[in-house]
């Protein structure tokens, strides 16, 4: 796939980190992490898969009329688009729907999100809650498209209204998780607050902020933080 295009917009923030110091001088800590990743999604995709078989197929039987695995084209490093995975939790005509639902966004900056989506099945709403429905993207961890911890990747439409400050999240492989995903209130937070804990996260990458964050994730998932 190339890589999608980002319109260049008026910088409402100035970038603070450079390319090269964020991958190449941690050059040693990207290659083992990537084992990592590697070791942990195929050994979790390994314990998980007669779950995850169940819940693909309450999914359908709580909505029928599309399969339990949505795919989605999402923007990873460097601007290049991939296909995403999640257990589908909307009802099957969610993207045909979106539309009319944009002007009820309730997020600030370029990323939607309303409270009580109509388009959210009963089912999806507990797989949110507890983070189930982004199991699948351990396939997207295992390929490399994504990391266990990185950057929430951006929808195109999404990406193409970052500004320079923005940008910066497409430095480093998107991730299941992050500091975003760990806040009690994350879905009170602005966006320009969402990007400020994603380059916090770049800065700071070591293997102790990532398990620091993975560790915290559990606790939130047990503590259904979910969406």
């Amino acid at each position: 796939m190339n890589a999608v295009e980002i319109k260049e917009s008026v910088p409402s923030r100035v970038a603070t980190l450079e390319r090269d110091t964020v991958l190449h001088d941690a050059r040693g800590y990207w290659m083992l992490r990537r084992v990592q990743d590697v070791l942990l999604s195929a050994a979790a995709l390994l314990v998980l898969w007669p779950f995850m078989l169940v819940v693909a197929l309450i999914i359908v039987l709580d909505s029928p009329g599309a399969g339990p695995i949505f795919a989605q084209t999402r923007i990873g490093r460097d601007g290049k688009p991939f296909t995403f995975y999640k257990f589908r939790s909307m009802c099957p005509d969610a993207e045909e729907k979106l539309e009319e639902l944009l002007k009820h966004n309730e997020m600030e900056g370029p990323v939607f999100k309303i409270k009580d989506d109509p388009r959210i099945t009963r089912v999806g709403k507990f797989i949110r809650k507890t983070s189930i429905d982004e199991l699948p993207q351990l396939w997207n961890v295992l390929r490399g498209e994504m990391s266990i911890v990185g950057p929430r990747p951006g929808i195109p439409r999404e990406v193409e209204q970052y500004d320079e400050y923005a940008k910066q999240r497409l430095l480093v492989t998107p991730g299941l998780t992050c500091f975003w995903q760990i806040q009690p209130n994350r879905n009170s937070l602005t966006f320009d607050e969402w990007v400020e804990l994603d380059v916090k996260y770049i800065k700071e990458r070591s293997f102790r902020t990532d398990w620091k964050i993975i560790f915290k994730t559990f606790g939130a998932v047990l503590g259904m933080n979910g969406e």
